[in-house]
């Protein structure tokens, strides 16, 4: 069946239908990308052992995060301008929004390249990254920073997608990616002696052909927002309105990865093992952030969309019905953590003393879940609507500085591993509830409080 010329579903069909069809691809296609990282430790740790399996994962990964992650911040304020634009049907400003955009990610990935190379050792002794494992973690992040161009231009890619309603092509974009990632690490890892090094490789290649697709897909695009090379450029004013949204954004990102840097840096000195189950952990309770993000990705494109269309009162029950979907998936998934958790950590090491701190770190932050949901939804459904920069007041606030005040204090009344894992669900419910009050009190959808 045909859809109706000029139909958008996000404003006008069904609400728990729109939101089901756009979450699921995002999902999948977060799951994927995900697998960049597990399949690197997967494959790291299998071969080359704890030592390697924690200088890819951990530590490693949370350095890289506080640099990707700003940009990662601005591609969000690059989509919603594009999707309130596209919801409120304009073509001219839909074009420009694209070409600004991808400028805006060709800029970002330099940059992050050049810091990077720079700062990456020093940042990964500043964390107390144990001696054993730090040449082989500033082996892996500088390759990964000097691919870093490719994975700022796929998350903008994807960004552009969505924001159209459609993240469906992103999805298939990194299944190519990903397949490309597996083949390439047990090549690379398990049968030449590149070592950390061929997983980064493999890592950097795959992320290029999701932009080769993404990039191809764009130029050939029919629809509103056709990229075309020649006009990737800076509008002023576009621009303008995407750092006012995406900075603050940024920002945010910064101070989330530098609290969990410091909280890095605690779980370093209990030692090698114990990083080594924070780094498995750490991949495995990414299914869960998968389901949490993908929601949080599907409500701000739903509220961009209807708001730029003007239809509040469809964007308030948009949030609603998004809440409860996550909080049954959210009930679902922490059931399955209890029920096959520590076969889970078992893929990435047999250490019967990693997997015993693993399963414990599991079964203490897992049931806490829950009380993030309403930081995922309502924030996103506040940026959706272009106010960005109370949530990251609350967030900065709620769970940045608290968790930094915990983690200082923490050695004081809990010297232990489970007192610095507290942090996690202390700053989760007191950003909740400042989201749940502002969500209410707030003025969200009306402009004059932008």
């Amino acid at each position: 069946m045909e859809a109706k010329i000029g139909y958008n579903g996000i404003t006008e069909g069904v609400i728990w239908k729109q939101l089901l069809s756009f979450f699921f691809p995002i999902l999948l296609g977060t799951f994927f990308q995900q697998l960049y990282n597990t399949v690197d430790a997967i494959v790291v740790g299998q071969y080359l052992g704890k030592e390697a399996l924690a200088a890819v994962g951990g530590g490693t990964g949370t350095a890289i995060n506080l640099l990707i992650g700003f940009f990662t911040g601005l591609s969000s304020g690059a989509s919603v301008v594009i999707s309130q634009h596209y919801g409120a049907k304009n073509d001219e400003l839909v074009a420009k929004s694209v070409h600004t955009a991808t400028a805006l990610a060709i800029a970002g990935g330099v940059i992050i390249t050049i810091l990077g190379l720079l700062f990456s050792e020093p940042l990964l002794i500043a964390i107390g990254t144990p001696e054993d494992i730090l040449p082989l973690a500033v082996r892996y992040i500088k390759i990964y920073f000097t691919g870093s161009v490719f994975v700022v231009l796929y998350n903008m890619a994807a960004g552009i997608f969505r924001a159209f309603g459609d993240s469906t092509r992103p999805f298939w974009f990194l299944v190519a990616g990903c397949v490309t990632n597996i083949v390439l690490d047990i090549i690379l890892v398990g049968f030449t002696p590149l070592g950390v090094a061929g997983a980064a490789y493999a890592t950097v290649a795959s992320q290029a052909v999701s932009v080769l697709l993404a990039a191809v897909s764009l130029m050939r695009r029919k629809e509103s927002g056709k990229l075309v090379i020649r006009e990737i450029k800076f509008d002023r004013m576009i621009l303008r309105n995407m750092l006012l949204i995406g900075i603050p954004a940024g920002i945010q990102s910064i101070m989330y990865t530098i609290s969990n840097l410091i909280i890095q840096s605690s779980i370093n000195s209990f030692g090698t093992d114990t990083a080594a189950a924070w780094a498995a952990y750490s991949k495995l309770d990414q299914l869960y952030w998968m389901f949490s993000n993908a929601f949080g990705i599907a409500i701000t494109t739903f509220v961009g969309q209807n708001y730029g269309a003007g239809r509040v009162d469809r964007a308030r029950k948009g949030v609603r019905t998004c809440l409860w979907m996550a909080a049954v998936s959210t009930t679902v998934l922490e059931g399955l953590y209890f029920l096959v958790g520590r076969y889970g950590l078992m893929m990435f090491t047999t250490d019967s003393e990693v997997l015993a701190i693993g399963t414990s770190i599991m079964m203490y932050i897992v049931p806490w879940f829950i009380t993030y949901l309403p930081i995922e939804i309502l924030s996103g459904s506040i940026r959706g609507a272009g106010k960005s920069v109370i949530p990251t007041v609350i967030l900065i606030f709620g769970v940045c500085v608290l968790r930094i005040i915990w983690i200082f204090t923490c050695p004081f009344f809990a010297p232990t591993l489970l007192g610095v894992l507290t942090s996690y669900p202390v700053t989760w419910v007191v950003s909740s509830i400042l989201f749940i009050i502002y969500y209410i009190k707030g003025h969200i959808y009306d402009s004059r409080y932008r």
